[in-house]
């Protein structure tokens, strides 16, 4: 399938055409091992087989699927982040769905009840705190205490091969970051559960029966554009990529454009200095309850910011915000969320002390080495 790919690099934009091949358009070597058994899906918005969705696919290959399995943000793709779920029925099939993000983020063993196998499809974004890799352990960790199949249908990293961040202290380990892995580690979806078997991560040092369906025509310099949002708010490729930069306002005060049509892609606050660019986040799909509904927000615009699939995490963002936020003991919220979006309390602290960026990215570097070399091993792309 030919897909048209537009990428922003450092000072000027082009566009690039590539004939990547998702795992899940690659029926011939998954088919076959689906035909004559109970399926269960793990999908959302983004399992699309060219512009049809997964489950439809399946049913129209007479495969028998036999429930959905919904991550945070739902079947559909349209909660709000931290949203609560409630189990449902797909009006269009009629297959029930399990949320994933409700009651239970681990299937139970009556979930799993008469399946044999489990086919995850979600598409990620190469960020530890987006929170589909959380569900991805807790599947391969149920299927492998009921001793079910699971096969990984696998879908390029849109930030591609960027390793950077701080690597999780798994004191601080949460759903929002379950491995001792940097912010960004480098990988496709199907090479992290290759890392997350191989490494002896589920409960028990157990070993899930995975297959990754591989991709065609990747690597991890391959520029790629999403043809669907992965959740609501990541709405465009800039979004994406700064996410893991911007991610961190969300264990602050500032908004990072949750209840704007930008999110992700801008950051301020009523209290941050007072700037010619404003904007005032309202209630819409994905971010009901915006931080600062209604209210007019100073800030910093990052619209025109040209992406680099080179570049690491940009710590200027917050360390400009501290400096300019009108009440600096209050830059952190009390709940401590920035700990576990940073991967400790180091980050915290060092922008308390007053740490340069240079001297932050370097307290990683140990950490980062020896993540590199463990990521090595599962890699499957040049």
């Amino acid at each position: 399938m030919l897909k048209k790919i537009t990428f922003l690099f450092l000072s000027f934009s082009y566009l690039v055409f590539s004939q990547i091949v998702t795992g899940a358009e690659n029926g011939s070597e998954y088919l076959s091992k689906l035909k004559g058994k109970n399926v269960a899906l793990v999908v959302n918005q983004s399992s699309l087989v060219n512009d049809e969705h997964l489950v439809d696919y399946l049913l129209n290959q007479q495969i028998n699927v036999v429930k959905i399995f919904a991550p945070e943000h739902g079947f559909r793709g349209k909660a709000d982040a931290g949203q609560h779920l409630k189990n449902a029925v797909d009006a269009q099939t009629g297959l029930p769905i399990v949320s994933l993000y409700g009651k239970h983020k681990k299937p139970t063993p009556n979930d799993l009840k008469n399946i044999d196998v489990l086919v995850f499809d979600i598409q990620d974004v190469g960020v530890r705190f987006y929170t589909y890799l959380s569900t991805l352990h807790y599947i391969m960790e149920s299927a492998s205490e009921s001793h079910i199949s699971v096969i990984v249908l696998d879908r390029p990293n849109p930030n591609g091969g960027r390793v950077d961040g701080e690597v999780l202290n798994l004191k601080y380990k949460s759903f929002v970051g379950m491995h001792p892995v940097p912010i960004l580690y480098g990988m496709t979806i199907g090479e992290y559960a290759l890392m997350i078997n191989g490494e002896g991560w589920l409960k028990g040092h157990r070993k899930a029966n995975l297959q990754v369906v591989h991709l065609g025509n990747y690597t991890h310099t391959t520029p790629y554009s999403l043809p669907v949002k992965p959740s609501p708010n990541l709405p465009n490729d800039l979004s994406i990529y700064l996410y893991p930069s911007l991610a961190f306002f969300e264990g602050t005060p500032l908004s990072a454009g949750r209840g704007t049509t930008n999110q992700f892609q801008l950051y301020g606050s009523p209290y941050y200095k007072k700037t010619a660019f404003t904007f005032k986040p309202i209630s819409r799909e994905g971010a009901k309850y915006p931080k600062y509904k209604n209210k007019r927000c100073y800030g910093v615009d990052l619209r025109n910011k040209k992406i680099s699939l080179l570049d690491g995490i940009n710590l200027n963002y917050i360390l400009d915000a501290y400096r300019n936020y009108r009440f600096k003991k209050k830059f952190f919220l009390k709940n401590r969320f920035i700990d576990k979006l940073s991967g400790s309390s180091l980050l915290r602290k060092q922008i308390l002390a007053g740490k340069s960026s240079k001297q932050i990215k370097q307290s990683w570097q140990k950490g980062l080495k020896r993540f590199r070399m463990v990521r090595e091993k599962y890699l499957i792309y040049p």
